[in-house]
């Protein structure tokens, strides 16, 4: 028996299409009971278990010697909430509570962190966990995922296997719930087929031109065969940076998805909504060599690859 949380996100979703693919049979989505009923890749899974959110520990307690793994993945991900005690109820201390469940059991357990926790990445972006205290969140969102990166860590009692993985920009098919939180790549396939043109927020940093701030873009599906290589190998527990470790401009994308989908489409660079502008991160670069050295070795998709695979699909329809 295998638990996703978030099971009716992005991450999630892809995840438990794949254990399915993989003819993984007893499989448990966790998530609002409202949400997975409306995701329609996992209703058409009839073997799925849907468990609501808060019967979580009940459902644990009560199944415990027969679960397997624990996929936590769920969490609030909007990275301008400002509601501190919902970050905390869910992203925080639910993920305490379901840490203490599989650390009673001792279930292994992989569960979601951010790139968001290290700010404006002014001590890098390396995944040494001896540097945690060091990192300056800019956002509650972030705040809520370091507070338990630093939980787990300074817990003395761990499950035989775990992992905390700092998610990257994340991007692929199944972003459409996410909807301002979705990638600029995701977006900006949207903007193209409304009105032709990508929007780009402007730069309010002197040593960037607007465009030229960075992510690193990772696609879902290498989300999903890491934690799948993790699942299989439940050794070097850890926390991991979970990117390409090749960021790219905000310019460099916007062009890659126009070129890709043959467009006369334009760039235009927008004002920054002013609740961004002290919280903003200009450039995130994951670190991969802990990843790595422990044996993972199978090449990340490049953007080019990952930009076509989007421009080809059933969603947009475009040709290249």
């Amino acid at each position: 028996m295998i638990i996703v949380t978030g099971a009716a996100g992005f991450i999630g979703g892809n995840l438990i299409q794949m254990l399915h693919s993989l003819q993984y049979k007893n499989i448990v989505a966790i998530d609002f009971m409202e949400k997975l009923e409306k995701k329609v890749c996992l209703n058409q899974f009839h073997e799925l278990q849907f468990i609501d959110i808060e019967d979580t520990e009940k459902f644990i307690l009560t199944n415990s010697e027969e679960l397997e793994f624990i996929f936590h993945l769920g969490a609030i991900t909007d990275t301008t909430a400002s509601d501190i005690e919902l970050l905390l109820h869910f992203n925080t201390n639910y993920s305490i509570a379901l840490w203490e469940l599989s650390v009673a059991h001792q279930i292994p357990i992989i569960y979601a962190s951010s790139a968001a926790t290290y700010g404006v990445g002014e001590h890098g972006f390396d995944d040494d966990e001896s540097q945690l205290e060091n990192l300056r969140p800019l956002n509650l969102y972030a705040k809520s995922k370091h507070d338990f990166d630093k939980y787990v860590t300074a817990s003395t009692k761990k499950p035989f296997f775990w992992v905390g993985l700092k998610f990257f920009n994340v991007y692929g098919p199944g972003e459409s719930d996410k909807g301002k939180m979705s990638s600029m790549i995701h977006q900006g396939f949207h903007q193209l087929l409304a009105n032709n043109i990508i929007n780009l927020f402007k730069s309010y940093d002197s040593s960037y031109a607007h465009g030229e701030q960075l992510r690193d873009f990772i696609h879902v599906q290498d989300i999903v065969d890491v934690l799948l290589w993790f699942m299989h190998h439940r050794k070097n527990s850890g926390i991991y940076n979970l990117g390409t470790g090749k960021a790219k401009t905000f310019n460099d994308v916007a062009n890659t998805v126009i070129n890709k989908t043959n467009s006369q489409g334009t760039i235009k660079y927008i004002d920054m909504p002013e609740e961004l502008k002290s919280n903003y991160q200009y450039k995130t670069e994951a670190t991969v060599n802990k990843l790595r050295k422990i044996g993972y070795k199978k090449p990340f998709t490049t953007l080019e690859k990952g930009v076509k695979l989007i421009a080809v699909s059933d969603q947009f329809k475009l040709s290249i």
